[in-house]
Parts: C-alpha cells; sequence; structure tokens
C-alpha cells in the first residue's frame, strides 16, 4: 500500500469517525414533532413518547383518564380578530382556558393580554419568536426565548408569567425539555387537536365537529387555535356539547398536581 493509500485510509476513517460522533450526539438530542395514535374512539390517544417518560421531564399531554374533565388550550402566533369573541364564549361558560403566546402576539395585543389574565386565564410561553427550538441546543440561545418572553409579559401585565411552555409545532427534543425544566417550566403538549390552523383553508363546522367530538376523552388536552375564524364560530355549540356529556374544565396546572 503506498503513501497515497495511506492518506486516503486515514481520510477515510476521519470521517467514518466524525459520522458516528454526529450519530451518538443525534441520538442523544433526538427531535421529533409530537404525534399522537388514536386507537379507539372516545379513548386517550397514545404519544409518540411515553406518558412516565414525560413526567420525568416536567412535561404532559394527557390530564387524569379516569375523570370526565378537559383542558382546554390556545395557540396564537398572532391575532386574527377572533380572541375577543373567543373570550366572551370562555366567560359565558365559565371555562378557564390557557393561551400559549409568542412576542409578536404581547407586542401587538397587550389589552387581549390583560383581558385573559383579569378573566382567570394561563398564559403560557410559546417563546419570543416561534423558532423550531430543537435546533437550539445552547443553553443560553434556549433560554433567551424563554425569558424575553417573560420580560415581555411581566411589561404588559405587570404579573410574572406562569411558567407553561409549548414549543412551537410541537417540535422538541429530550435536551429541550430537559433544559426548559431547568428553567422551571412544565411543558404542555396536548391528546386532541384538528388541521384548525390554514387560515386558507379553514375547515367546516361539520369537519370541525367531525375530528373533535368523536375523538374527545376523558383528561384531554385540546389544542385549538385562536387564529381560526372555525373556532371562534363553533366554540359556543362545541363547549355546551362537551358540558352536555357530563364534562367539566380544569386549569393545566392540574395536569401537574
Amino acid at each position: 500500500m503506498g503513501k497515497r493509500d495511506y492518506i486516503l485510509l486515514g481520510a477515510a476513517l476521519v470521517l467514518a469517525l466524525a459520522g458516528v460522533a454526529f450519530f451518538l450526539r443525534g441520538q442523544a438530542l433526538e427531535t421529533a414533532a409530537w404525534g399522537l395514535s388514536f386507537r379507539q374512539e372516545g379513548a386517550p390517544p397514545v404519544g409518540n413518547t411515553d406518558g412516565a417518560h414525560l413526567r420525568a421531564l416536567d412535561a404532559a399531554y394527557l390530564g387524569d383518564t379516569t375523570q370526565k374533565r378537559l383542558y382546554l388550550t390556545f395557540d396564537a402566533g398572532y391575532e386574527n380578530g377572533c380572541t375577543p369573541q373567543i373570550l366572551d364564549v370562555l366567560k359565558a361558560h365559565q371555562v378557564p382556558a390557557a393561551f400559549f403566546l409568542v412576542g409578536n402576539y404581547l407586542e401587538k395585543n397587550g389589552d387581549l393580554v390583560r383581558r385573559m389574565v383579569q378573566e382567570g386565564h394561563t398564559v403560557g410561553n410559546h417563546t419570543m419568536h416561534h423558532y423550531d427550538m430543537s435546533k437550539l441546543q445552547d443553553k443560553a440561545a434556549f433560554s433567551r426565548e424563554l425569558t424575553d418572553l417573560e420580560a415581555l409579559y411581566r411589561q404588559v401585565t405587570g404579573q410574572d408569567m406562569e411558567k407553561y411552555y409549548r414549543p412551537p409545532q410541537g417540535i422538541y427534543s429530550e435536551e429541550n425539555l430537559k433544559m426548559a425544566k431547568e428553567l422551571g417550566y412544565k411543558t404542555v403538549f396536548w391528546s386532541l387537536a384538528y388541521v384548525d390552523w390554514n387560515n386558507d383553508k379553514q375547515p367546516t363546522r361539520e369537519e370541525a365537529f367531525g375530528k373533535l367530538l368523536p375523538r374527545t376523552h376523558d383528561g384531554a388536552v385540546v389544542l385549538l387555535h385562536a387564529t381560526s375564524k372555525t373556532n371562534a364560530q363553533i366554540l359556543d355549540e362545541l363547549l355546551t356539547r362537551w358540558q352536555e356529556k357530563g364534562y367539566s374544565f380544569g386549569s393545566v396546572a392540574e395536569l401537574f398536581g
């Protein structure tokens, strides 16, 4: 074997070792988009991360599945004119909700955020810029996305933000969840949602009920988008139907009680 062959072999070995290191690093920081498998109508779905493992990381996607209780959450990256109606309906039904907001929302809609707080809702942290947080492997960068929003919330409301976190787009890594826990946050995923975020293709009333009602289950953490005109239009009837079925509504704090 000549000198050139040894050089090529050495280069190949370096690349191979680099690949192994990258693979192992990827395993340690495994990234996933939150997903659910519904196996039986009316029964809780199975998440793509085990519930017990999530609990160890101060994360949850289900409440007590022996109780007819639901946990209503809304994500909002911007205001689309629907939130006042949503808040009116929640108030009429005396239903608490959690609103996971980003920096843009807080900057532009202070009155609505203050109304959420005054009417007893939880305002959670959906990060300052709605990045794919799994790509922020540096703790300082990850922390800034949450703490900058905390500071903005304090400026808008005069109060400290309750420490509930929802990863943008549901994309997370185990390392992210650990970092959120170190910052004192509890991560809230969900067990019931539907395609309601595309404002150019909003579901009909019938499509919305057809997706949500058959999959409703005890202990469900419901994710709806506050930008959805369909959600604003159906919420009164949706809450009425759930209440007629014997469901009550709880705060996300109960998920970690």
